[in-house]
């Protein structure tokens, strides 16, 4: 099975879902790499040129559309007491360059003992998790984004 584009989350019919592919963050900007779905069988991403693929992607084949997941992975939770609070804690972590997914009240990054005590510093609160990593891709990436408030 051959997958030669990605339909971006939410522009694809869930009714025509046949299986999922996880992918850790590492692993979801390709351009051609072998996937093995949730159902064991083995499909061929092979595209143009390299994409990120998200969480909720749809890659379509033959026979339906097999979605991609997020593999959940271990992460930090970070939480603020108020919306300035967490404002600082976010102007440092882009400082430092850091994959960073943005969830309204919340922010998840890889797990980072050095940033996590930085973090404490700043008045933040931090808890361990596992669950999916799906960061914004940049203002530079181009293409689509997404606005997440779940997960």
């Amino acid at each position: 099975m051959r997958a030669e584009t990605v339909l971006p989350a939410g522009t694809w019919d869930v009714a025509a879902e046949i299986d999922t592919v996880l992918i850790d963050f590492d692993r979801r900007h390709r351009r051609r790499v072998l996937l093995r779905t949730e159902q064991g069988r083995e499909v061929l991403l092979d595209l143009s040129q390299a994409v990120r693929l998200r969480e909720g992607d749809g890659l379509p084949i033959d026979d339906g559309v097999v979605r991609v997941r997020a593999r959940p992975e271990e992460l930090l939770e970070i939480r603020a007491h108020d919306p300035g609070e967490m404002v600082r804690i976010a102007w440092h972590l882009g400082n430092r360059h850091l994959p960073v997914q943005l969830l309204g009240d919340r922010i998840r990054i890889r797990v980072d003992h050095v940033v996590e005590e930085m973090v404490r510093g700043l008045g933040g609160h931090v808890e361990a998790i596992e669950g999916p990593f799906d960061p914004e891709a940049g203002a530079y990436a181009g293409g689509r984004h997404h606005h997440h408030d779940d997960a």
